[in-house]
């Protein structure tokens, strides 16, 4: 059996390592593109939310609908930490129990307070 050229050889190693830079390259863009849609899930939610605070049936179905959107993202993230990051905010999000106005209102205090937390944890899950 002949042995292969050591130029041979450091070809192969050469594209093995790129193949692992390209790979690299695209976990990194998924990451990032989730974590914009994870923040802009937050945003998203707490701009609805607001609008609809004289609706404690349509607020507690649009903190049900951004915790699920959350938690699919979630199931879909390849990061640890981005994974983490979004199933305890999805978690923050449907522990909101809205059954009547005043708890609507207190939900919407509860999302002004603590969103822009919610949005950073998120943020430093990406770094």
């Amino acid at each position: 059996m002949r042995a292969l050229p050591l130029s041979a050889i450091s070809l192969v190693a050469v594209l093995m390592t790129g193949c692992g830079l390209v790979g690299d390259a695209q976990d990194t863009a998924q990451k990032t593109q989730q974590c914009v849609e994870a923040v802009g899930i937050v945003t998203e939610t707490v701009s609805k939310v607001t609008s609809l605070v004289d609706n404690p049936a349509e607020v507690e179905k649009t903190l049900n609908e951004g915790a699920r959107k959350l938690q699919n993202l979630a199931d879909q993230a390849a990061d640890t930490t981005l994974r983490e990051a979004a199933e305890g905010v999805a978690d923050k999000l449907s522990g909101l129990n809205v059954k009547d106005a005043n708890d609507a209102v207190d939900a919407l205090q509860k999302l002004a307070t603590d969103s822009l937390a919610w949005a950073d944890t998120l943020t430093k899950a990406c770094a």
